[in-house]
């Protein structure tokens, strides 16, 4: 009876340590956070705060997308946990048009839109009649109307619209002539008009700095700010709390005015 008294005992003991029984009682287990992110320049910044939230236990896992549909439905399917690859103004849409609640927890930064010029260097020195000209499709006309509004040089009817047109335009004290042009051609007309509205990827292409030459741009107050999305019970989670607190850190903040040279602002 006692040699089958041990034997129990022993086979009790090899079972506790397959099992991890028996040990001290800590745990070395960290909390995995899924989030989905387009790979320029979303997951090169996600990257950065890998390390920074290993200190805090928890295991960042990138998951990368190449379109901007399926990170809304994947997160919203419970397959992440958060995203990062939108600016509001495109949640709101796609919140509308799928009936979903994915929610807004924090801007990072922004891709910002700028003015610029040839023919001046200060915004105060434009010409009555001036010829102005702004991207032609819808999203970007209305952003670059909101940026000229908010350089002081028009005024909409509604003021916070994101689908103006020329035809909202009620105040023009300067009787600015303003044309449209496909975005990607607005860089080579700069030799003829007296401003031109461009979107920093082809201002980047044209060899202009957004931060050094454009003579107003978009800040982090801006609604085309790039942000942090999660399920709205998810808001209070607080891996969530730590990700963005990494994503608003000094370091992070660095790498982006460091890597992108004023392609990409981080919110301040």
């Amino acid at each position: 009876m006692k040699k089958v008294l041990g034997l129990l005992m022993a086979l009790v003991c090899v079972v506790g340590l397959i099992a991890g029984c028996g040990s001290s009682g800590s745990s070395s287990e960290k909390t995995v956070l899924k989030v989905g992110a387009t790979a320029v320049p979303h997951a090169e910044i996600l990257e950065q705060v890998k390390p920074i939230l290993a200190k805090e236990g928890i295991d960042l896992q990138i998951i990368p997308f190449n379109d901007y549909v399926q990170p809304n439905m994947a997160l919203n399917d419970k397959e992440l946990d958060a995203n990062f690859f939108q600016h509001e103004p495109y949640l709101d849409e796609f919140n509308k048009q799928h009936k979903f609640d994915l929610i807004n927890v924090g801007g990072i930064h922004i891709e910002p839109m700028g003015i610029y010029s040839k023919k001046i260097k200060n915004l105060k020195d434009v010409p009555n009649g001036a010829t102005v000209v702004i991207p032609n499709d819808p999203t970007n006309g209305g952003r670059a109307l909101l940026l000229l509004q908010k350089a002081g040089l028009i005024e909409l009817k509604d003021a916070k619209s994101l689908t103006a047109t020329v035809n909202d335009i009620v105040k023009n004290p300067h009787n600015l002539k303003i044309q449209e042009v496909e975005a990607a051609q607005l860089p080579r007309t700069l030799d003829d008009v007296t401003i031109a509205v461009i979107n920093t990827n082809y201002a980047m292409e044209a060899g202009l700095n957004p931060t050094k030459d454009a003579l107003f741009i978009e800040d982090g107050s801006s609604p085309y700010v790039n942000i942090v999305v999660v399920r709205k019970d998810e808001k209070d989670n607080p891996a969530i709390k730590k990700l963005v607190d990494a994503l608003h850190s000094q370091e992070v903040k660095d790498f982006i005015k460091e890597k992108y040279k004023g392609a990409i602002l981080p919110v301040e």
